[in-house]
């Protein structure tokens, strides 16, 4: 399993902690950029599962852990995949 610092090797969401006065879309910024840089082979929800604990002494309401949650919250809806519906084609 990998190391906290692994899963933050650019310190982003922990410099997101540090930033007083930080904005929920900023914190949503940090993430996308985090997520992006994940290594591979590391499972998304694993990685912020592990990020929440870490940060769990950080206030609920926190910008960054409100994200942090909505990522995890947005893992578990389904998603339907593909694109737009296709109707049948003319055969004319």
């Amino acid at each position: 399993m990998p190391e906290l610092a692994e899963l933050d090797h650019k310190h982003l969401i922990r410099e997101a902690y540090r930033i007083e006065g930080i904005t929920a879309a900023q914190c949503r910024s940090i993430f996308l950029d985090w997520a992006l840089s994940l290594p591979i082979g590391v499972e998304n929800r694993f990685a912020i599962q592990s990020l929440l604990e870490h940060y769990s002494g950080e206030p609920q309401d926190h910008p960054m852990s409100v994200v942090l949650r909505q990522g995890l919250e947005d893992m578990a809806k389904p998603r339907r995949r593909g694109g737009w519906r296709s109707r049948p084609r003319d055969q004319g």
